[in-house]
């Protein structure tokens, strides 16, 4: 019965695609399609929440749809409960957002169509219980999100954006295309159910989990198949930002998580090692990426993939962990994976959310052209602060606990028996450990240069208050940052039926223990009372503030901030993005960027201003997309000869062809 409600639920929106179309003012329909998609992703939540929380059992639909003698299979169980409530709550606070923010759109109709779509293929891919459906939901997923990026076409920027996502989304759909036919065998089992009684050997399991390793990590954003997020990110308008960043690329994770651990049989211990070393380079690639920019939407994005290679550690481990039958440590990294899931899509779609409400206001996304918003839009700057300590994953918000128990994870590594894992766990661990480092000292940066000091421009000069609907959302999600910070253990165990379904293990029950605390391995050994912290928190800032206030003068003074004893009014004397992020950029640049600084300095008598010059490359892209682009254009040159054959060349080439063909069959015979 909840399935059949979800998948409703999935048609309604489908359906809502032509109003958008015919319904006018444009006013009326974005109100429409933002209204109803609010509406029903409501509905559909709190349907998912019964299904979770009841750990009621697996639900299957079959409808005659798709290919005849297959159908179309859909499947309710714990895991896709769990990814469809963030789906919901990604769709509740993108729709709720562009209530506000879609009335500051400038290409309405080439966004409100495709909207409820969108959030249609990605219920869709969740619910999917066979191969073809799986792909045809997941292509769907990828064009309307690619409809969507492309809203703004006229700008090249963002057509560049686009022909790379779509390139890059075809890759994960061919990847995912030969993993499920590796998986469905020689007699065409095509259904989930099928794949999960055939046990395929370990040859077929290990070349399926490459392949979905690739397809779906292209769509999640694992270095080095990332390129295309950075672009496509941005040039989304910022809700559709937000459920792409934060909710597009969790489905990737899903798909991951039911074909390499549910349809690929056991997992060889070295699988882990593979995982485990691109997510660690994806963590640092990540957040080094995301120290360079300007662009703050940009700056998000990358800090995406940061937080996918975290996802991916924790799969990784697991995998490592269940490899060996260490099912209680296979349970907790599993856990800390999941619950970073929700966590990520919590704080960056409201990072996104705040990024939309600075660019509506000001018109701007570099943050070399922001500046004091604090004072025009506090509200904005107050949720996007709680955004920003939220993904630093510094207590007590949701970032801290998912990370905090995926180190929980890396600690139990000793008891690995592979010296491989003995000796890349702690690096990856070190690597996890920097990167949490490095993204707090970008969102100092992100934040201090957007919204503190003096504004840069008159544009920041000129901001105003985003409005009460994009408000909302941001305090919604805000609160929810809060709540899965200081009542973790909730939401552990809410995680933990499909720990059990796919590991074999859970976490112990954490909602009973003594002031909500969680303990993942032992109280003797590790735990952590996010209530208490912040109660903590709460009562010795009162304290310190009500002492202050008594004690101290109530004479409200305001001086300048110290100038190092050369005043300017110039609002360019400030810190800067790139001033701020300098010294990072030379210990980690010349490495990662091949960066280079030139200078110039006028000679004496001069009064032309010195300036700098920072050059970086993106060595992935270098040395490996552009060769590889190239090559394709030179191949596709060559090949266009063929449109020009005569009749007689054409039945040729098809006849040497067909001899081909025959000959490989007889040989594979």
């Amino acid at each position: 019965m909840t399935l059949a409600v979800i998948l409703i639920c999935a048609a309604f929106l489908l359906a809502l695609a032509p109003f958008a179309l015919v319904t006018r003012p444009v006013q009326v329909a974005s109100r429409l399609i933002y209204g109803a998609s609010l509406a029903v992703s409501v509905a559909s939540l709190a349907a998912s929440l019964a299904h979770l929380l009841a750990a009621a059992p697996a639900e299957t639909i079959a409808l005659p749809l798709g290919i005849p003698w297959l159908g179309a299979h859909f499947r309710l169980d714990a895991l896709s409960g769990f990814f469809l409530i963030v789906v919901d709550l990604g769709a509740i606070g993108a729709s709720l957002f562009a209530l506000g923010h879609g009335l500051h759109e400038t290409a309405p109709e080439r966004v409100l169509p495709f909207y409820p779509a969108f959030l249609t293929g990605m219920t869709c891919v969740v619910l999917a219980d066979d191969a073809f459906t799986f792909l045809l939901s997941w292509e769907f997923m990828s064009l309307t999100s690619w409809a969507l990026v492309m809203a703004h076409h006229r700008v090249p920027e963002n057509v560049r954006a686009g022909f790379i996502y779509l390139v890059m989304a075809s890759f994960g759909t061919l990847c995912l295309l030969l993993g499920f036919g590796l998986l469905a065998g020689s007699d065409g089992h095509y259904t989930f159910a099928q794949m999960r009684a055939a046990h395929p050997s370990a040859a077929v399991g290990a070349m399926a989990m490459l392949l979905v390793l690739f397809g779906a990590g292209s769509k999640a954003g694992i270095v080095p198949l990332h390129v295309w997020l950075p672009l496509a990110h941005p040039a989304a308008p910022s809700h559709v930002s937000a459920l792409m960043s934060g909710v597009m690329t969790k489905v990737a994770v899903y798909g991951f998580i039911r074909i390499v651990f549910e349809l690929a049989g056991g997992p060889a211990w070295w699988w882990s090692i593979v995982v485990l070393t691109l997510a660690g380079v994806t963590t640092v690639m990540g957040v080094l990426y995301a120290l360079m920019q300007h662009d703050l939407k940009r700056l998000l994005a990358y800090h995406t993939v940061e937080n996918i290679g975290i996802v991916f550690i924790g799969l990784g481990l697991a995998l490592a962990f269940k490899a060996y039958d260490m099912s209680f440590a296979a349970a907790l990294a599993f856990t800390a994976a999941l619950l970073h899931v929700l966590n990520h899509s919590l704080f960056k779609s409201l990072l996104f959310f705040g990024s939309g409400a600075v660019l509506a206001a000001t018109g701007e996304r570099d943050m070399e052209h922001l500046g004091g918003l604090i004072h025009r839009m506090p509200q904005t700057a107050f949720v996007f602060l709680v955004g920003c300590v939220a993904i630093s994953a510094l207590p007590p918000l949701n970032g801290f606990v998912s990370e905090w128990l995926t180190f929980q994870a890396i600690l139990l590594s000793p008891q690995l028996p592979s010296w491989g894992l003995k000796l890349l766990v702690p690096a990856v661990g070190a690597l996890l450990a920097l990167s949490a480092a490095l993204a707090a000292a970008c969102f100092v940066k992100a934040y201090g240069v957007t919204f503190l000091g003096r504004p840069r421009t008159q544009a920041a000069k000129a901001a105003v208050e985003a409005d009460s609907f994009s408000l909302a959302a941001m305090m919604l999600l805000a609160a929810l940052c809060l709540v899965a910070g200081i009542l973790p253990g909730l939401f552990i165990d809410a995680i933990a039926p499909a720990s059990s379904a796919l590991i074999g293990a859970r976490m112990p029950a954490q909602s009973g223990l003594q002031w909500l605390s969680i303990i993942p391995i032992a109280a003797s050994r590790s735990s952590y009372d996010g209530l208490l912290l912040f109660l903590f928190m709460i009562i010795s800032g009162t304290l310190a503030a009500s002492a202050i206030h008594r004690f101290a003068s109530d004479r409200l003074r305001r001086a300048p901030a110290w100038d190092c004893g050369y005043p300017d009014p110039n609002p360019a004397t400030q810190y800067s993005a790139m001033s701020f992020a300098q010294p990072i950029r030379r210990v980690f640049g010349s490495v990662v960027f091949q960066a280079r600084e030139v200078a110039g300095m006028p000679p004496p008598g001069d009064t032309r201003p010195a300036w700098l010059k920072v050059e970086l490359r993106d060595l992935i892209w270098d040395y490996l997309y552009a060769p590889l682009a190239a090559t394709v254009g030179s191949a596709a040159e060559r090949l266009n000869r063929l449109q020009f054959l005569t009749i007689r060349q054409f039945l040729t080439l098809v006849f040497g062809a067909l001899v081909i063909l025959l000959m490989v069959l007889a040989v594979w015979s």
